[in-house]
C-alpha cells in the first residue's frame, strides 16, 4: 500500500498545483464557458479544460511508478502500461479539441474509437464479456475481442460525460468509483486471482489522485471545469480496470460481475434507471425535434437542482449514492456473504432514487404555487443567482410576483 500512496500522492499534488496554470491558460486562449443555456448552473464565465491539469498528473504518477521496485513486474516486457499512457493522450487531445473547438459529435466519436483502437493495439482487451447478474461468460474470438473491447471504451467514455453536469460531480463519482475498483483489486490479488503485471490497480489508484488533486478546483462555485478532455480521458481510465479484470478473468468472485459493469452502472443508476435515462433523453429530442447528440437539462443532476437541491447538496448527495453503491458490491467481496442480495440491493437503490427524485413530483408542485397565485410564476434559476447560500439551494426556486415586476419596471 506505501507505494500505491506515493503514486497517489504524486497524481494528486501535480494536479493540484498545476490546475491554477491550466487556467490562467484556458483564459488565455479562450477555452471559457459561458453561463449561457439552462444546462450551466453558473452564474459567470468559467475557464474549461482542466482535464490537461489531471492528464499531466496521470502522466507523473506513470512515470514515478515506472521507477519503483514494486511496480517492476508491471512495466516490465508488458506493453499495457504504454498502451494506456497512449490511447490517455489520444482521448485527452479529442476532448480538448471540442473544447477549444467545438467539434462535431461524428469527429468525437471518431477520437473515441481511435484511441480505443490504439488501446487494444497496444494488448489492454477482454477475453471474456461477463453477463449481468449471471455467472455466465462470453468467450471472445480473438477477432471481436478488439472491436468489443472499442465499443465498450467508447461506451464508458460516454458514460462519464454524461455525468459531468454539476461542479464536482463526475471528478467525485471516479474518485469513489477508482477507490472501489482499487479495493476490489486489492482483494483479488490477496485472495490469489490477480498477477502483479496487471495494471487495473495502479490505474484505478491514479484516476482516484487526479480527481483528488482537481477537485478543490472544481467544487462548487468551480474555478474551472474539466471539460471533454477530462470526462473522456477518465471515462478511459475507468474502462482499463473494468478490461483488465473483469474482462479476462473467468473464475466466480464476489463483486466480479458488478465491478465489470461499474463504470457503466453507476452513471447511469445516478441518472435514473439504467438505460431508461438515455432512452428518455433520445426519445425527448426526438420529439422536440431536437439534435439527438445535443445536450440538454433533463438529466438527473438537473433534476435535484430544481427540486431545490443546491448544486453542492446534490453533487454530495449523488456522490454518497455511488459510495452505497460500491459499498452494497464490496461488501460481499470482503465477507464471502451475500452475493445474492447485491442485484436485489442495487435495484432497490435505483428504484428509490426514482420514485424520491422523479421529474413529475416538481411539475406537481409548481402547478400548485401557480394554483394559489395566479399572477406568480416559477422560475428555475441557477446556483446561488437569487440569493442565499448557493451550496445548500437557497433561491434555487424562485416565486416571481409578475405584477409587481411590471410596476417597477413603469
Amino acid at each position: 500500500m506505501k507505494g500505491y500512496a506515493v503514486v497517489v500522492g504524486a497524481a494528486a499534488l501535480t494536479t493540484l498545483l498545476l490546475t491554477p496554470l491550466v487556467r490562467l491558460l484556458a483564459v488565455r486562449f479562450g477555452a471559457v464557458v459561458s453561463p449561457s443555456d439552462e444546462r450551466h448552473v453558473h452564474t459567470v464565465p468559467t475557464p474549461t479544460l482542466g482535464g490537461a491539469a489531471m492528464f499531466v498528473g496521470f502522466l507523473v504518477a506513470m512515470a514515478v511508478a515506472s521507477r519503483m521496485d514494486q511496480f517492476s513486474e508491471m512495466f516490465r516486457d508488458n506493453s499495457e502500461p504504454l498502451g494506456v499512457v497512449v490511447a490517455g493522450g489520444v482521448m485527452f487531445l479529442v476532448g480538448a479539441l471540442d473544447d477549444l473547438l467545438d467539434t462535431s459529435p461524428p469527429a468525437k466519436i471518431a477520437g473515441q474509437v481511435l484511441s480505443a483502437s490504439l488501446l487494444a493495439y497496444f494488448g489492454v482487451t477482454m477475453f471474456y464479456f461477463r453477463v449481468p447478474f449471471n455467472s455466465g461468460l462470453v468467450v471472445l474470438a480473438p477477432d471481436y475481442a478488439p472491436l468489443v473491447t472499442v465499443l465498450w471504451v467508447v461506451l464508458m467514455a460516454q458514460a462519464v460525460n454524461l455525468v459531468d453536469g454539476l461542479d464536482g460531480l463526475a471528478a467525485g463519482i471516479v474518485a469513489i468509483a477508482g477507490g472501489a475498483f482499487f479495493l476490489f483489486a486489492a482483494r483479488l490479488f490477496d485472495a490469489g486471482f490477480l498477477e502483479g503485471s496487471n495494471v487495473a490497480p495502479l490505474v484505478a489508484a491514479i484516476a482516484v489522485g487526479v480527481c483528488a488533486g482537481f477537485l478543490p478546483w472544481n467544487f462548487n462555485p468551480a474555478r474551472i471545469f474539466m471539460g471533454d478532455a477530462g470526462a473522456l480521458f477518465l471515462g478511459l481510465l475507468l474502462a482499463v480496470p473494468t478490461i483488465t479484470i473483469g474482462g479476462r478473468t473467468d473464475f466466480d468472485f464476489s463483486g466480479n460481475t458488478y465491478f465489470f459493469f461499474a463504470p457503466l452502472v453507476i452513471p447511469l443508476i445516478i441518472l435514473g434507471v439504467p438505460m431508461l435515462d438515455i432512452a428518455f433523453s433520445f426519445v425527448r429530442r426526438f420529439a422536440s425535434h431536437s439534435p439527438w447528440h445535443r445536450a440538454d437539462a433533463g438529466h438527473l443532476h438537473h433534476r435535484l437542482v430544481r427540486l431545490g437541491h443546491g448544486p453542492r447538496r446534490a453533487v454530495l448527495i449523488l456522490w454518497a449514492w455511488t459510495a452505497l453503491l460500491s459499498g452494497v458490491a464490496l461488501l460481499p467481496t470482503y465477507t464471502n456473504r451475500g452475493n445474492a442480495m447485491v442485484p436485489f440491493a442495487l435495484g432497490a437503490l435505483a428504484l428509490v432514487l426514482v420514485i424520491a427524485l422523479h421529474p413529475g413530483r416538481h411539475s406537481a408542485r409548481e402547478s400548485a404555487v401557480r394554483a394559489r397565485h395566479p399572477s406568480q410564476q416559477s422560475v428555475v434559476g441557477e446556483g446561488g443567482e437569487t440569493g442565499g447560500d448557493p451550496g445548500e439551494g437557497a433561491g434555487l426556486v424562485e416565486v416571481v410576483d409578475l405584477d409587481s415586476r411590471r410596476r417597477r419596471r413603469a
